[in-house]
């Protein structure tokens, strides 16, 4: 695990090498991997009397006041020093509740989110450029990732970085990895500021994003490309409904296959842009159909006749009637 200072002095190399905003996001927020959660942080130094500070707020839950005590040794009693503790690898690091760890880690690169909660920020609408449902999220975007309450469909419980791929680093517990197919996830938001460094997405993908619990035709479509590839369907075959079957069967083609930036595909049995666009190369175009050719002859027409119905049918040819002695 990185300290603050080892942090700090790459995020000082990085700004050297001419990096991207987005690049630099993602190598930051991966900087901080294993950084404790904190409720209410948002990128201050873990040190027991912040930490004491954080708990003792009004606005700071009951739960997560002893929490934030109980996880640290000099607040526990259990030592009168943070030497020992795993989040004090060599020096302080910092502490993070998940919107804190997004908006800590954006405003590294000149990026400032507004709003103090998820729900907040998510309901700020000058902090976006665009906004989507996450079946519709790109697989090559850098952009923050929330999950929606689905009793009330306006809260956002959860918050995270998403960088690239169907991958993401969020805080729970500690900065960690995660998976945009991961349950709960239900929206995405690309700041504004980031739009310049990476591909901004159309509004409508070619292929909506299907997962186990997918219906449609999208799901029909891959699963016909899945059978004529010689994956086992059976015994429901093609019948635009995600389960278990297609999802084993989507995951064995995610090991065999890789996708457009040429690196292997993600094995979590979604299919996103990525294996849409490994779908399409395996599968390839439709052949063209076959065009059936018939003859049909008429004796004993005039020449005339005949080159005026043979002028009417493109490709049509004329063959003069064999004259018998």
């Amino acid at each position: 695990m990185n300290s603050a200072a080892d942090v700090a002095n790459m995020i000082g190399n990085w700004s050297t090498m001419g990096l991207t905003k987005a690049e630099m996001a993602v190598r930051i927020a991966e900087a901080c991997l294993g950084w404790p959660y904190v409720w209410g942080g948002a990128g201050q130094y873990c040190r027991p009397a912040n930490r004491q500070s954080y708990a003792n707020r009004t606005v700071c839950p009951e739960a997560e006041a002893k929490l934030i005590r109980k996880q640290c040794q000099v607040l526990n009693g259990s030592k009168s020093s943070c030497d020992g503790c795993k989040w004090f690898p060599s020096s302080v690091v910092r502490f993070f509740d998940c919107r804190g760890f997004t908006r800590w880690t954006l405003e590294q690169v000149g990026i400032k989110l507004q709003g103090g909660g998820a729900t907040s920020q998510w309901n700020t609408a000058s902090n976006w450029t665009a906004k989507g449902t996450i079946d519709t999220l790109p697989d090559g975007i850098v952009c923050c990732l929330f999950m929606q309450n689905q009793k009330d469909h306006k809260t956002m419980e959860h918050t995270g970085l998403h960088i690239g791929g169907g991958q993401l680093i969020h805080c729970s517990g500690e900065v960690k990895r995660g998976k945009a197919s991961d349950r709960g996830w239900t929206h995405w938001a690309i700041p504004v500021g980031i739009e310049g460094d990476v591909p901004v997405p159309t509004p409508t993908p070619t292929h909506k994003t299907i997962r186990r619990g997918s219906t449609g035709p999208d799901v029909v479509e891959c699963q016909k490309d899945l059978i004529s590839m010689g994956y086992d369907l059976s015994p429901y075959g093609a019948d635009g409904k995600f389960g278990r079957t297609t999802e084993e069967a989507v995951k064995q083609f995610q090991r065999e296959h890789i996708g457009p930036d040429g690196a292997p595909l993600v094995v979590d049995g979604v299919v996103g842009q990525a294996s849409w666009w490994a779908l399409d190369q395996a599968v390839g175009p439709e052949p063209e159909p076959s065009v059936q050719l018939y003859t049909v002859t008429i004796p004993h027409l005039a020449k005339h006749h005949a080159e005026a119905l043979v002028n009417n049918y493109e490709g049509a040819t004329m063959v003069p009637e064999e004259v018998q002695v």
